[in-house]
């Protein structure tokens, strides 16, 4: 996105008669001390040039980072959403964060709100990696295309920003997708352990589903996860464009932070059925359980509302939100503060 330029527009904006002397040298004073802002570019406005290594990397510790410190809470998100496939209604009525968090610690211990996150961590750094390195590449791409066929403006760059997320997510999802199902298997695990660990894990779905069964819910996945990101990057770029274009001497952690965090909650709440239809799915015939949903995505929508209400779409919602906040915040504002140092170390060596 043109940031400079629409700061630009900003700053020198409205039709101000030039023939007055003053006027002329408030707005030369007004293009100065602009471009004196834009200098330090690296830290505001223009995005850091890094090198594919420096991107990968850079994505996959935020990724990482950020997970490991909302493990516990989305390790809640993970256990509301799948208590409809066992529970009944009753039990899942008395459900609540602090009963269930209670229960984890004295039946588990404090350590088990951690259980997954080594997978968890295996998972997220080639999934950030991807994700993120993906972003970059089809937003060059798409923004190639847009400047060749159409004019480029707020709208085609939203659009280029919502379409980038889009099959960056995809295309992360696609690539580490054993490791995500593996991952919610073992932090569904409750006093039960089934699954001793990530080995353990992949052999026995291998030994008892089948290959394929290591892709169980991909079709949700992928449906998820194309909106989640790409609303997710979307609103993230829109939020800081107009935020850097209003206060553009802000922090540029403190931008990420808060603009990433609104932009986890307008994608979580869109795409939280479809993530919560997801888990469920990957847990089909978890341990030997029986199958529960027999039909494809539409079927196991309209089982969950039939037995569980509207609600059951959106069950763990709260959990994910307490989560999402920090977590998206945290993933942006590590990205964009390691691209520069990042960069800041390439251009010194």
């Amino acid at each position: 996105m043109n940031m400079e330029a629409r700061v630009g527009v900003v700053v020198e904006g409205g039709q101000q008669p030039l023939n007055s002397a003053h006027a002329h040298d408030g707005g030369a004073r007004k293009y100065f001390h602009q471009q004196g802002q834009n200098k330090p570019s690296l830290n505001q406005h223009q995005q850091p040039q890094i090198g594919t290594l420096q991107q990968l990397l850079a994505g996959g510790i935020a990724g990482a980072f950020s997970k490991t410190c909302t493990a516990p809470l989305a390790r809640l998100t993970i256990l509301f959403q799948v208590q409809g496939m066992h529970s009944d209604i009753a039990a899942m009525k008395k459900a609540s964060i602090w009963r269930e968090a209670s229960r984890i610690i004295n039946e588990e211990g404090f350590r088990a709100f951690w259980k997954g996150n080594l997978v968890t961590i295996v998972h997220r750094l080639p999934y950030s990696s991807v994700n993120f390195y993906a972003y970059e590449q089809y937003k060059k791409f798409l923004h190639s295309f847009v400047r060749e066929r159409y004019q480029a403006n707020a709208s085609a760059d939203l659009l280029v920003h919502f379409f980038g997320g889009g099959l960056a997510g995809i295309t992360s999802a696609s690539v580490t997708y054993p490791l995500d199902l593996v991952r919610t298997r073992l932090a569904a695990q409750t006093n039960t352990i089934y699954y001793r660990g990530i080995g353990h894990a992949f052999h026995t779905i291998c030994r008892e589903e089948g290959f394929l069964g290591m892709y169980k819910g991909l079709g949700a996945t992928l449906l998820g996860v194309g909106p989640s990101i790409a609303i997710s990057f979307s609103v993230y770029e829109s939020l800081r464009s107009f935020w850097q274009s209003r206060r553009p001497n802000d922090s540029p952690v403190m931008v990420s932070l808060a603009c990433g965090s609104l932009s986890g909650i307008a994608s979580s709440t869109v795409t939280f059925p479809l993530d919560l239809v997801r888990r469920r799915k990957q847990l089909e015939g978890a341990a030997g359980q029986a199958r529960i949903y027999n039909t494809g995505l539409y079927g196991t929508f309209k089982h969950i509302v039939k037995t569980e209400g509207f609600k059951g779409l959106y069950r763990g919602i709260l959990p994910e939100y307490y989560k999402v906040v920090p977590s998206v915040g945290i993933v942006f504002m590590t990205y964009e503060t390691l691209k520069t140092v990042l960069s800041q170390i390439s251009s010194h060596s």
